[in-house]
């Protein structure tokens, strides 16, 4: 057994009921909605999430601003939310949340894709700048603060100059694609060590995995 590989065994339903008091984490996957952007670099903070709420058990159901999932890690409720507001707007969506659910802001996890980062490493870090990332721009301008934890994903940069966008919104290529999910699993296992442990210890356990 790999390990924390016992995070992925302790979620229970959030259809259970339990008498002790649950620590709530809203979790946003950043993404774009649409099929042209399915599967494609930009989305694997949609992928994260999709893995995340399956590794759970749990399901997407339409809500304000997005779609969401309510899965259950251990005395965590983890509140799983895709933004339907397309990247550039995220921040009203995180913001909407926040609010209606009352949650302090180290209470937020936000998955984003990272150029900067070789492909498939994880990075988690308590706040730091959008670095031109439209949708962390985006949350910072709402929520007034870059101090949010976010888990970076790493995309790599290998496109040539002007190429950007084509390269952000592409897909993986069959090297990458093919170790996919064991990347995206591993950035499970440190959203969940998050949720239990906190930040620190996360970041300690997974950064550069």
């Amino acid at each position: 057994m790999r390990l924390f590989e016992w995070f992925r065994k302790s979620c229970k339903a959030n259809t259970e009921e339990t008498k002790e008091e649950m620590k709530k984490n809203l979790i946003v996957g950043l993404g774009n909605i649409g099929a042209e952007y399915a599967e494609t670099r930009h989305n694997i903070g949609f992928m994260v999430a999709d893995r995340l709420v399956e590794s759970c058990g749990g399901r997407f159901d339409s809500c304000r601003y997005g779609d969401m999932a309510r899965i259950k890690v251990k005395n965590c409720e983890l509140m799983v939310l895709k933004p339907s507001t397309y990247m550039n707007l995220s921040g009203v969506a995180v913001l909407y949340w926040m609010n209606k659910e009352k949650l302090p802001l180290e209470n937020l996890l936000v998955i984003v894709d990272d150029l900067a980062l070789p492909f498939g490493v994880i990075r988690m870090r308590s706040g730091g700048s959008d670095a031109g990332h439209n949708g962390l721009k985006n949350i910072a301008a709402e929520l007034g603060t870059q101090g949010y934890a976010r888990l970076r994903f790493g995309i790599g940069n290998d496109f040539p100059r002007g190429g950007q966008i084509n390269y952000v919104l592409g897909r993986f290529p069959v090297e990458e694609a093919s170790r996919l999910l064991e990347r995206e699993d591993v950035a499970v296992d440190a959203i969940k060590a998050y949720a239990l442990s906190g930040l620190s210890f996360a970041m300690t356990h997974y950064n550069n995995k």
